[in-house]
């Protein structure tokens, strides 16, 4: 029986998510690409997750494309294109099926999709894909040896995997051309002074899930409106970031989830809270 590439446990509302190609530093084959795809979409549809850690099984989070199964699978679809014939029924890198992004972009997008928290714990390496999977995250804790690279410069490329819509949250334009053209090795350190990394932990899988849990014992109403809120409005012109705030607020207020908090915090108790319909 083959070892599940992405393995998801859930425990008191959090998902402990781990890629898990160990053998290979977690690298991206094509079906490692569906395997997270498929681990965010699943937990999009679990109400009862409230906060989500992403890590990587063995040495390292993720050391990006594994350039041998890509090489084949472009050789495929080059004969494919050729000749009209599927080679393998292997889903194209470009197939949007209808939606914004591509198939490329959606293992670091899914994770900006949920409507919960997601921490990356990030130790080893997170190199080209596997620093812009990171990206996706809303929270990143990393070890201090951790070594980050948008990479994708050393093989002649640009990174596509949903770079534009994660980096500019974090970096000002000058940083991202730089670490872009030059493919520069950060330690875990210096991601952070950059802005790439919340925050530095011996052991970030350990951080992140002390964190997760943190965040699960919240509202978790109040934690998916404000994950919504920013996701929404962070880029937006003012009137649409205001009228959300208003719009998010009004929909909190009174509920049973907000009495419970109000009703938890005067009685000095661990609140109780319903997950979301």
């Amino acid at each position: 029986m083959q070892e599940q590439l992405v393995t998801i446990d859930v425990n008191d509302g959090v998902a402990d998510v781990r890629l898990n190609r160990p053998e290979k530093y977690n690298a991206l084959s094509q079906p490692m690409f569906k395997a997270i795809i498929d681990a965010g979409e699943q937990l999009r549809e679990d109400n009862s997750v409230r906060a989500v850690v992403l890590s990587g099984n063995g040495r390292g989070f993720c050391a990006g494309l594994d350039m041998d199964s890509f090489a084949k699978m472009g050789e495929r679809e080059k004969a494919q294109a050729h000749d009209g014939v599927d080679q393998g029924g292997t889903q194209s890198l470009l197939d949007t099926d209808g939606r914004v992004e591509n198939f490329a972009q959606r293992p670091a997008l899914v994770w900006k999709y949920l409507p919960v928290p997601v921490i990356a714990a990030l130790h080893g390496v997170a190199y080209g894909g596997g620093a812009q999977i990171a990206l996706g995250a809303d929270i990143r804790i990393a070890a201090p040896e951790l070594k980050m690279s948008v990479m994708e410069i050393k093989w002649g490329l640009v990174p596509d995997m949903s770079i534009t819509q994660t980096l500019r949250d974090l970096l000002p334009l000058d940083v991202a051309k730089q670490l872009t053209f030059t493919g520069q090795v950060l330690s875990g350190h210096e991601a952070q002074q950059l802005g790439l990394i919340t925050q530095i932990a011996q052991d970030p899988h350990a951080a992140a899930m002390d964190m997760a849990r943190e965040i699960a014992g919240k509202s978790p109403d109040a934690i998916r409106a404000a994950k919504q809120l920013f996701e929404t409005a962070w880029h937006a012109d003012a009137q649409t970031g205001l009228e959300l705030e208003a719009e998010l607020q009004a929909g909190l207020i009174g509920t049973a989830n907000q009495r419970e908090a109000i009703a938890a915090n005067f009685a000095k108790r661990a609140p109780e809270f319903s997950n979301p319909e």
